[in-house]
């Protein structure tokens, strides 16, 4: 065989002296790098790579939820639908990683839980993000990123932008349904309130999804979303009270009762008592 003549198996490429490889183009040398355990514990390797890779779907679940408000906002139902039920699938998978974090035990945890510092879950911004993105808007929890201007920057942008729930209310307001306009120019750096004039419209599009099939669907794919959000809250709070138990979470929250507190939180709250309405 003849020097720099392409060496096969079966069709496959096997030299990739010039060419793009599989490692080459997903940057792999950088990814599998980026694990640093500051201790000799087994299970810290764990726990980067758990939180490490759901960052990554967060990224992923970001990029779609920007996509979906998109759509919505051009009438594009059809587009915002497959959009949305993939980020359902992101949030399944998020739930999937606990699985696999839950085999660590307080014991194992508690081996590199000092090399942690004052590192916490609680200062993800890119959870942050996602966060006001579906539209629980808490100016205050932008604290936590003021050290990086540009993250700062980024996420005080998306405060400012309406939220998925926003943008389809906006969509029922388009349709000809009666829509306050309270809620259609509310300050979008609060947290949304419940509204009467919003669940007279959805009860409408519940009782007509002939009529208002695009809508109807819409608020069902919102439901998907938030169902499998409130899962992955569930098994965060259960996943740190089987490691901690009650103890302060490492950033200085109050651990589990904090994380209690947020199963309560209702992203769109007119989907949800509209069944009961009906």
């Amino acid at each position: 065989m003849t020097t720099g003549e392409t060496i096969s198996h079966h069709g496959a490429e096997l030299s990739f002296d010039d060419k793009m490889s599989y490692a080459d183009y997903l940057k792999l040398e950088q990814v599998l790098n980026a694990q640093k355990p500051l201790s000799d514990a087994h299970d810290e390797l764990l726990f980067i790579v758990q939180h490490q890779t759901s960052e990554l779907w967060m990224k992923l679940a970001i990029h779609e939820l920007q996509s979906a408000a998109s759509c919505i906002e051009q009438d594009s139902y059809s587009q915002a639908f497959k959009t949305l039920s993939r980020v359902a699938r992101i949030f399944d998978q998020l739930n999937s990683a606990w699985d696999v974090l839950r085999t660590m035990t307080p014991s194992d945890y508690t081996r590199f839980r000092e090399s942690l510092g004052q590192s916490s879950g609680f200062q993800s911004y890119q959870y942050r993000a996602i966060e006001y993105m579906a539209g629980n808007k808490q100016a205050a929890l932008l604290q936590p990123h003021k050290h990086n201007r540009s993250i700062h920057a980024w996420l005080t942008e998306v405060l400012h932008q309406p939220s998925i729930y926003d943008v389809s209310i906006r969509a029922l307001s388009r349709n000809g349904l009666s829509i306050d306009p309270s809620v259609l120019n509310r300050d979008l750096t609060t947290p949304y309130q419940k509204d009467v004039s919003v669940s007279q419209a959805w009860a409408e599009v519940y009782k007509f999804p002939d009529k208002y099939w695009c809508l109807y669907e819409l608020a069902e794919k919102l439901v998907d979303f938030e169902d499998y959000f409130r899962r992955w809250r569930f098994n965060h709070v259960t996943t740190v009270e089987r490691i901690i138990g009650f103890k302060r979470g490492t950033g200085g929250t109050e651990g589990v009762p904090y994380l209690r507190r947020m199963l309560e939180v209702v992203l769109f709250p007119e989907l949800w008592s509209v069944r009961g309405d009906l």
